[in-house]
């Protein structure tokens, strides 16, 4: 039996350990994907969802793995006394030592790959962690220094070139080799989702792309040579294209690939589409998320929907498919 994905429950107050449970409802998941987290609230998320498979502890990854049951992989703090929908410091940690203990066991291939559900960024920051997400912890325990988010639903794939920063800080990060390494990653992204040479369309930072330099010369100093270098590496690099227009053209099939300056630049346009999946790339294993956060206010209540986590569960398998982390 192949190896299988590893599905980290995420924040254990949020609605992770209820979205995992429902995707596991699918006996084909159960099979092909081993829970990483805790038992006891796991089990209380299949109870609040309608989830009857039994959840069997194992501190290996099992080599036979049947339909029936849900496999977890116990690890982190005690955390069913917790009560959902609050920022928790115990909550942060547990999260934190799913993800590690993902990693664990991807590096060296004894799961697939990982498929993390939302953690929060406030209760690891209460937990005394200095991460602030999860592409940046995997970035760190895999020891990359390339790296970047890519947010993917069925219409756009859109590369960040600056990920968890303010929105000041993010204008002041781009250079030239930042720009060209997310434009090299999207290019590779491309590849690894099946496109034979992909057009990379790549977004300017300011309004209508600076206006050649009216507002602002960042699109001509540091986004414009960064595409130029690309090119002459023979990618199919265009660009920097207005913000407000690039989008739109890209899901109408003009790009395969965009290339965002920063965080909500390149999020809004997916999230809005809905069921859209966090990609990071760079990685030298596969990892997939849900677009959303923790969700406090409704999670315990069984009304999160987890067709995101279904999605990140999905393509994770197709990127294993095909070879390989892109």
């Amino acid at each position: 039996m192949t190896a299988p994905l590893g599905i980290t429950m995420g924040d254990p107050a949020g609605i992770g350990p209820e979205i995992v449970a429902a995707v596991f409802r699918d006996p084909g998941i159960r099979q092909g994907a081993v829970v990483i987290g805790d038992a006891a609230r796991l089990r209380r998320a299949c109870a609040i969802i309608g989830n009857d498979a039994p959840v069997v502890e194992t501190g290996t990854v099992p080599a036979h793995r049947e339909g029936g049951a849900i496999h977890l992989i116990p690890c982190g703090p005690a955390v069913d006394d917790l009560p959902f929908g609050r920022v928790d410091a115990r909550a942060g940690q547990a999260a934190y030592d799913y993800v590690n203990r993902a990693i664990d066991l991807a590096l060296p291939g004894t799961i697939a790959g990982i498929v993390t559900a939302p953690l929060n960024k406030e209760a690891m920051a209460m937990a005394g962690i200095r991460h602030p997400g999860h592409t940046e912890i995997l970035a760190a325990r895999a020891g990359v220094g390339s790296f970047a988010m890519m947010l993917a639903n069925d219409d756009l794939r859109v590369v960040l070139a600056t990920i968890h920063v303010p929105l000041r800080q993010a204008c002041e990060m781009l250079s030239v080799a930042l720009e060209l390494s997310a434009i090299r990653l999207a290019r590779q992204a491309g590849l690894a989702l099946g496109f034979a040479a992909p057009r990379v369309a790549v977004a300017g930072l300011n309004p209508h792309a600076g206006e050649n330099g009216l507002f602002g010369r960042e699109d001509l100093d540091v986004i414009a040579p960064a595409i130029a270098q690309a090119r002459a590496e023979g990618i199919d690099a265009s660009g920097p294209w207005p913000g407000d227009t690039l989008f739109a053209r890209a899901r109408d099939g003009e790009f395969d690939m965009v290339v965002a300056q920063y965080h909500d630049q390149g999020l809004i346009p997916v999230k809005y589409g809905g069921n859209g999946v966090n990609v990071t790339l760079g990685l030298p294993f596969v990892r997939t998320s849900p677009d959303h956060g923790t969700a406090f206010p409704i999670a315990g209540t069984g009304a999160a929907k987890a067709g995101s986590m279904a999605t990140a569960i999905a393509y994770a398998r197709r990127l294993v498919a095909g070879g390989g982390p892109p």
